[in-house]
């Protein structure tokens, strides 16, 4: 008999805001589910309700209407204590004491399970560890959080959400303010850690490319105040993710695999044509530079040859050759 690998799930969910005045729905009728073992990103534009939906499915915000449920029981029906031991929350606007070190800050995730003296167990110690060589941290364990980098913060977040140990993870915005390689780490670690913990983890992320790579599934709010749900590759291939971020001028490029702007003048067409490779980065290049690419017939064409690292571009096949995408724009525009 096969594993049930949904843990979370939400029937028919309203979430939003009340206040004397009035009710806000933020986003309506919502099937989810949280797998085990998967990464799940839910994406959307600034304003969507990305913080709204997390703060709801968490239980910290109470839901407008329909159902949520904890591993097939009613998430409102489980007390305080039982929930910490099922799901951990970070969230962007909690900000870690900086006069803590480290080990200190990690141990806190152990607080749902030791007493009120806090006294950690060796099973706590274990786990701890475990967490912390997990997240790459045991290197800087006696460090207060203030001397770390935001990316080393951030894995230190990580390893008390692990030292809680529990099966659901949320983290809103973990790589909000991190640079590229950071970025790239954090998304990398959280994939790692939802595979070999079996653990269903969902972020809130800004990161299409990064989301794109390396989620197993996303949560996607579209236009109508829902949100479509699947592989990363099928909600592209369906139309869903250009229509979810849909602007004026603004394309999904399903070659390249990110949304582009598209030029009101353009100056004129472009035929290309060579290696696949090399074909991608010159026409990124043109493109910006306000010209259409095409594979039909034009009175510029451009062929690719070479390598990667020693690329040579041909202009209407005359002798001339260019050893760079600058010398070849140039030459083109200046005719």
């Amino acid at each position: 008999m096969s594993e049930i690998r949904t843990i979370l799930s939400t029937r028919s969910l309203t979430v939003g805001y009340k206040d004397k005045k009035q009710v806000k729905s933020v986003l309506s009728n919502l099937n989810l589910s949280l797998e085990k073992g998967k990464l799940t990103c839910l994406l959307g534009t600034n304003g969507a309700g990305k913080s709204t939906l997390m703060r709801t499915i968490g239980g910290i915000q109470k839901p407008l209407a329909g159902d949520i449920f904890m591993q097939g029981k009613p998430l409102e029906s489980i007390d305080a204590k039982t929930l910490s031991k099922q799901l951990s929350l970070v969230l962007t606007d909690r900000t870690a004491p900086g006069n803590l070190t480290v080990y200190a800050l990690v141990s806190l995730g152990r607080f749902p399970y030791t007493s009120w003296l806090g006294t950690l167990s060796q099973k706590d110690k274990d786990i701890i560890f475990m967490a912390m060589e997990a997240t790459g941290t045991l290197e800087f364990a006696n460090k207060h959080i203030g001397e770390l980098s935001d990316g080393e913060r951030q894995k230190v977040m990580i390893a008390r959400t692990l030292a809680q140990d529990t099966e659901v993870i949320f983290l809103d915005e973990p790589t909000a303010h991190l640079d590229l390689p950071n970025r790239m780490e954090i998304f990398h670690l959280l994939r790692e850690l939802a595979v070999k913990s079996n653990k269903a983890i969902l972020l809130t992320s800004h990161e299409l490319d990064m989301a794109l790579a390396n989620a197993d599934h996303l949560w996607l709010i579209n236009q109508n105040q829902s949100i479509d749900a699947g592989l990363p590759e099928d909600l592209v291939l369906s139309g869903a993710l250009e229509e979810a971020f849909k602007r004026e001028h603004l394309r999904f490029d399903y070659e390249l695999g990110g949304f582009k702007r598209i030029s009101k003048n353009v100056k004129t067409r472009i035929k290309l044509t060579g290696e696949a490779i090399l074909i991608r980065w010159t026409r990124s290049a043109l493109e910006r530079a306000g010209y259409e690419v095409t594979q039909e017939n034009s009175s510029i064409e451009i062929k690719v040859s070479g390598t990667l690292k020693a690329p040579l571009w041909h202009l209407n096949s005359n002798d001339i050759t260019y050893k760079s995408i600058s010398e070849l724009l140039n030459r083109i525009n200046n005719p």
